[in-house]
């Protein structure tokens, strides 16, 4: 995972150097390019996670899992459509732990349980809150467009203070209580300070792309091939490029059609992080259940 997390370092400051040369039109672009490949491809395989996962035999497994998974998506649809704010409140929570528990899981943090989720949540929870910072204008717009709710500045500035302050208290507990992991604080606040530079110079999209792409679902991808395959090398991500290519391309057309209809650019940004928040809702459940397997089998 270190060798992961040094392509993401480099990774990341190459897309500093496109922020300095690339208009924020062209910035948007790519992040569109890489959201519908990576970020898409990330979260392709959870049928066959759930399936590796499942000890249980049943008569039409396959059916059975895409059934389930299909229904969850189509629900966290309809919440949106019907509830849009609430919505977006769950895709918060359920980002941000997803991106702490992703971030820190490999870490081993030697703590007690609660207060492991707790720092996974707040963690990722931080990340978002400095990405919005950072863009509030931008911020304020999409959550506008997708709830009619206007969020007012100070909302996004309290919540940011409040979400600092938490991770602090948590993270002196955490460094404190374990010897080891005071051996990756550095190694952690220079990650932070990477973080806080791109979505500074950034625009909302670009810093997410960076931050979703290079930090989130290529981790993400190497730890999906390794606990499916039992290995990361060449013929298994070939093998689970396959597996993953018809609901990749399932996406990736339902996606566009739906951009082509909503051709106005207030509504591009709605729909796409209401895209992927739909998805994030079950896959986020799906990779949780997969490091606690990876758990018990250790």
């Amino acid at each position: 995972m270190e060798k992961v997390y040094n392509l993401s370092i480099f990774l990341s400051f190459l897309g500093l150097w496109i922020t300095s040369i690339l208009p924020e039109e062209s910035e948007i672009f790519l992040g569109f390019i890489l959201i519908f490949s990576f970020g898409i491809l990330h979260g392709s395989n959870d049928i066959l996670l759930i399936e590796t996962i499942s000890n249980k035999k049943t008569a039409y497994p396959f059916i059975r899992i895409l059934t389930i998974y299909l229904i969850t998506v189509f629900t966290a649809v309809l919440i949106f459509n019907y509830i849009p704010i609430f919505a977006l409140g769950l895709f918060v929570i359920f980002s941000a732990f997803h991106f702490g528990e992703q971030h820190w899981e490999n870490s081993k943090l030697k703590i007690n349980k609660s207060v492991v989720h707790a720092y996974y949540f707040f963690y990722g929870l931080f990340i978002l809150m400095l990405l919005f910072i950072f863009n509030i204008e931008e911020v304020i717009t999409i959550v506008e467009s997708i709830s009619k709710f206007t969020l007012r500045t100070n909302h996004i500035f309290y919540s940011f203070v409040t979400t600092s302050c938490i991770l602090l208290l948590l993270s002196i507990y955490v460094f404190y209580n374990s010897k080891k992991n005071k051996s990756i604080a550095i190694k952690e606040l220079f990650y932070l300070g990477v973080f806080a530079i791109i979505f500074k110079v950034s625009s909302l999209i670009w810093g997410f792309t960076i931050y979703f792409i290079f930090w989130h679902s290529i981790p993400s991808l190497f730890e999906q091939v390794n606990f499916i395959y039992g290995d990361f090398n060449k013929n298994t991500i070939v093998s689970y490029l396959k597996n993953a290519l018809p609901y990749w391309l399932i996406s990736l057309v339902g996606l566009i059609i739906v951009l082509l209809i909503f051709k106005k650019d207030h509504l591009l940004y709605a729909i796409l992080f209401s895209f992927i928040a739909a998805v994030t809702f079950p896959h986020a459940l799906v990779i949780t259940k997969m490091f606690k397997n990876k758990k018990q089998t250790l």
